[in-house]
């Protein structure tokens, strides 16, 4: 990974580095997928974290046409090396691009985007083909393996973690825990026989105009009823997309609080879960 120093927060540090770019199959069998691999110091073998971008792709709107490590969003650019830093190796995928809509899509499109991107059927088996891909790799242990979404992503995080459906859907085949940043839970909480097989955490904005904060609430209040590893925390007066590092949203003091809070509960929730040799704390931090 080459070293740049263009991102201007402290999280990811003075200089970041330039991802790795992979190709992999998707579990769909048909789609050749691009990656963009983040590895922390040392030869490991050490945990990973797949990540799944939403709506907007994971490219940043201000580079349109150029569709490359060096054109990710400042988001996706600061988590990548936020888990690397701690010891992950983690790989963002793009499910957009390989067909055919690297730009992504619109705020409120939800309607009109094509079943090729559906994030219940399609984007689960990308995120499969990540872990398969990370299995092979002698840098990553097999069996720890987390899953990271935002918004739409976080979405396909929740279908692809459902235990319904594939055989492969187990922690040891599949992921150790999910995190969900500002994701719809509508479609889970109409399903009567919906449960993870893993433990998820949802972080959510209270003031989110894309989706439902309550409905992610409701949905999580259940799952906790029923007995599943399900934590919820909502954060008042943030915004969607809270944790984008760039100027516009960290001006606004309940983002620059959500993104933080954000960042220490991810890392001990993946701790916990991928590093149990660790000494991890199991404390519940759901509120």
């Amino acid at each position: 990974m080459a070293l740049s120093c263009a991102l201007p927060f402290a999280h990811a540090g003075a200089c970041a580095a330039t991802p790795d770019t992979v190709k992999f199959a998707s579990a769909d069998g048909a789609t050749e997928l691009t990656g963009y691999l983040y590895r922390p110091s040392g030869a490991g073998p050490h945990p990973a974290i797949v990540m799944l971008h939403g709506r907007g792709g994971p490219y940043s709107s201000l580079k349109r046409g150029t569709y490359t490590a060096e054109t990710l969003t400042l988001r996706h650019r600061m988590w990548g090396e936020y888990w690397a830093s701690r010891g992950y190796v983690a790989l963002l995928v793009d499910s957009f691009g390989p067909r055919g809509y690297p730009d992504g899509f619109p705020k409120h499109s939800y309607s009109d985007r094509p079943a090729a991107v559906s994030e219940q059927t399609v984007r689960p088996l990308d995120g499969y083909g990540a872990a398969a891909y990370l299995r092979t790799r002698s840098d990553v242990v097999p069996d720890r393996i987390g899953l990271h979404g935002w918004s739409n992503g976080g979405m396909t995080l929740l279908s692809a973690m459902g235990s319904e459906g594939s055989g492969t859907r187990t922690p040891a085949r599949g992921f150790r825990a999910g995190l969900a940043q500002y994701p719809s839970c509508r479609t889970q909480l109409k399903q009567a026989g919906y449960k993870p097989y893993a433990p998820l955490l949802i972080l959510a904005a209270s003031e989110d105009d894309e989706v439902s904060p309550g409905i992610c609430r409701q949905f999580s209040e259940l799952m906790r009823a029923r007995g599943e590893p399900v934590e919820f925390v909502v954060y008042p007066g943030a915004h969607h997309s809270y944790d984008d590092p760039g100027r516009t949203k960290q001006s606004h003091e309940p983002n620059r609080a959500a993104m933080n809070d954000s960042l220490r509960r991810a890392e001990v929730f993946f701790a916990r879960h991928l590093k149990p040799n660790d000494g991890a704390t199991t404390r519940d931090e759901s509120r």
